[in-house]
C-alpha cells in the first residue's frame, strides 16, 4: 500500500471514530436532576445523574452577580454508582442565595427551570433565627407499566410536585417509600439502580429538585421487599444506592450501620432514623430501631437545645394501634423510647412519619404536661387508603386524610418563642387541614 492510500484509509478510520464518539456523546448527557441536597453555612451539595460515564462539574455564583463564579471539583460518573455525582459548593458564605448550572464534559446544560440554592445564615449570637418552611411526604410511586401489577395504575397525580414547588418551601423531607422496589428490582443491583433512576427521572419532579433542598429517610420499599427487615440479603446494595441517589449530610451516625443521621435548619434539629436495618423479623418482640440507634437518639435528644426536634422515620410512632408496621407492634422498644423522652423531660418532640397511605396527627400528653406529636404524611403519588375506624387513641379528631397529599410545616417567631404551624394540602395545593402545635 502506497503512502497516499495509507493516509486515505487512516483518515477514514479517524473520521469513523469521531462519528462513533459523537454518536456516543449524543446518547449521553443529563439523566435526572440536578437536585439541591444538604445546605449548611459554608457548604452545599448538588446532586446530578448522567446517562453514561462523563465528567460533571458545578458552576455557581451569588444571585445577581454572574460575573464572579466558582467551579466545584469535577466528578467522573460511573456505572458502579448509577452515574450519580455529588458536587460540592465550598466557596459559599452564610445566608446567601446562589444560582448554579451543571457542566457535562465542559458543556453547560440548558434547563427550562430555575436552578438555585441557599446557604443557611449565621444567626447565633447575632439575631433571631429566621422563619422557615419545609414540606414532608412519603409514598411516591411512579408507574412503569411493563413491570407494574396488572390493573389500575397504583401511582398518579404527579402534578403534586408542581404544587409543592409553588409553595416555595426552603426544603423537603422525604419520609420513606420514596421509590417502590418491585419484583424485578430487589434481587439485583441492576434492578435496584433501575428503580431509583426511573423514579428520579420523573419529568414533573425535576423543577422541584433543582431549587429546593432535599433530605430523606427510607422505609421498606426503598430498602427492599414489602415489610422487609434486617434479614434482607440485599440491604448493602440498597444502602449504597440510597447514598448515591440522596445527598444527606451524614449517614451511620452514633456507630450505626444504616442511614441514621441528623441536620439543622436554623434552630431546629432533624433526626433521620432507620427503621429497617436492625428491625426484627417478628412483630411483638425484638428490635425496631435497635440498641445502638436508640441509645444515640436518646442521647442526641437530651443534648439538643432545639425548640422543635423533628424525628423523621418511616412508620408511625405514637399511634397505639398494633396494626400493619406501626411502632406499637414492638411495644417494649416503643415504651423504652417514649419513657426515656418523658423521664428526661425532653420538650419539642415532633415525629414526622409516613407509610400508612393516609395522613393524620397524633398527640400524646405526658403526666408532666409535655406534648409529643406524630405528623403522618402519606401518600404523595401512591394509592391512598383511609382508616377512620382504626383505634388510634392519640389521633386528633378529624385529622385523617384519605387522598394524595403533602404537609407544609412552618416554624416562625423569635428565639425562645418559636411557633409551628402544620398545613395539609392535596395534590392541587388546596388546603385540607391546618393546625398550630402547642
Amino acid at each position: 500500500m502506497n503512502d497516499t492510500r495509507r493516509i486515505f484509509y487512516t483518515l477514514i478510520v479517524i473520521s469513523s471514530m469521531c462519528v462513533v464518539a459523537s454518536m456516543s456523546r449524543a446518547q449521553c448527557g443529563l439523566q435526572s436532576g440536578p437536585m439541591a441536597g444538604y445546605s449548611d453555612m459554608l457548604e452545599v451539595t448538588i446532586w446530578v445523574q448522567t446517562k453514561c460515564a462523563q465528567d460533571v462539574q458545578l458552576r455557581y455564583w451569588l444571585s445577581g452577580h454572574p460575573d464572579t463564579s466558582w467551579l466545584s471539583d469535577p466528578v467522573t460518573t460511573s456505572a458502579e454508582h448509577g452515574f450519580c455525582a455529588h458536587l460540592i459548593a465550598n466557596r459559599v458564605t452564610p445566608g446567601n442565595n446562589y444560582n448554579y448550572e451543571i457542566l457535562i464534559d465542559d458543556e453547560t446544560m440548558e434547563l427550562p427551570y430555575s436552578t438555585t440554592f441557599v446557604t443557611q445564615p449565621l444567626w447565633q449570637w447575632r439575631t433571631n433565627p429566621a422563619d422557615f418552611s419545609f414540606v414532608a411526604g412519603s409514598c411516591a410511586y411512579v408507574n412503569e407499566e411493563v413491570y407494574d401489577r396488572p390493573g389500575k395504575p397504583y401511582g398518579g397525580d404527579y402534578h403534586i410536585f408542581s404544587a409543592i414547588q409553588a409553595d416555595d418551601p426552603d426544603m423537603m423531607v422525604w419520609l420513606g417509600d420514596n421509590i417502590y422496589l418491585r419484583e424485578v428490582d430487589w434481587n439485583t443491583k441492576t434492578g435496584i439502580y433501575h428503580r431509583n433512576t426511573h423514579t428520579r427521572s420523573l419529568p414533573e419532579l425535576q423543577p422541584l429538585l433543582a431549587s429546593t433542598h432535599h433530605y430523606a429517610t427510607w422505609d421498606d420499599h426503598d430498602y427492599g421487599p414489602n415489610d422487609s427487615d434486617r434479614s434482607y440479603w440485599g440491604k448493602d446494595i440498597t444502602l449504597q444506592a440510597f447514598k448515591d441517589f440522596w445527598a444527606n449530610p451524614n449517614y451511620g451516625v452514633g456507630g450505626t450501620e444504616g442511614i441514621t443521621g441528623t441536620f439543622f435548619r436554623e434552630d431546629c434539629q432533624f433526626f433521620i432514623m432507620d427503621n429497617r436495618w436492625y428491625r426484627a423479623p417478628r412483630h411483638g418482640t425484638g428490635e425496631y430501631y435497635g440498641k445502638e440507634q436508640l441509645i444515640w437518639l436518646i442521647d442526641a435528644l437530651r443534648y439538643s437545645k432545639a425548640p422543635y426536634k423533628f424525628i423523621c422515620t418511616g412508620g408511625q410512632i405514637l399511634n397505639d394501634a398494633a396494626v400493619f408496621e406501626n411502632y406499637a407492634q414492638f411495644p417494649a422498644e416503643r415504651r423504652a423510647l417514649l419513657d426515656s423522652i418523658d423521664k428526661y423531660n425532653i420538650k419539642g418532640i415532633v415525629f414526622l412519619t409516613g407509610d400508612r397511605h393516609h395522613s393524620e396527627i397524633s398527640r400524646m400528653r405526658t403526666a408532666d404536661g409535655d406534648v409529643f406529636y406524630d405528623i403522618t404524611s402519606s401518600a404523595l403519588t401512591s394509592n391512598t387508603f383511609s382508616h377512620p375506624d382504626e383505634s388510634n387513641n392519640f389521633r386528633i379528631p378529624g385529622s385523617m386524610i384519605g387522598v394524595r397529599n403533602y404537609v407544609l410545616i412552618s416554624v416562625s417567631g423569635p428565639l425562645n418563642e418559636r411557633k409551628c404551624k402544620v398545613v395539609f394540602k392535596d395534590a392541587n395545593g388546596v388546603v385540607l387541614n391546618e393546625y398550630e402545635l402547642e
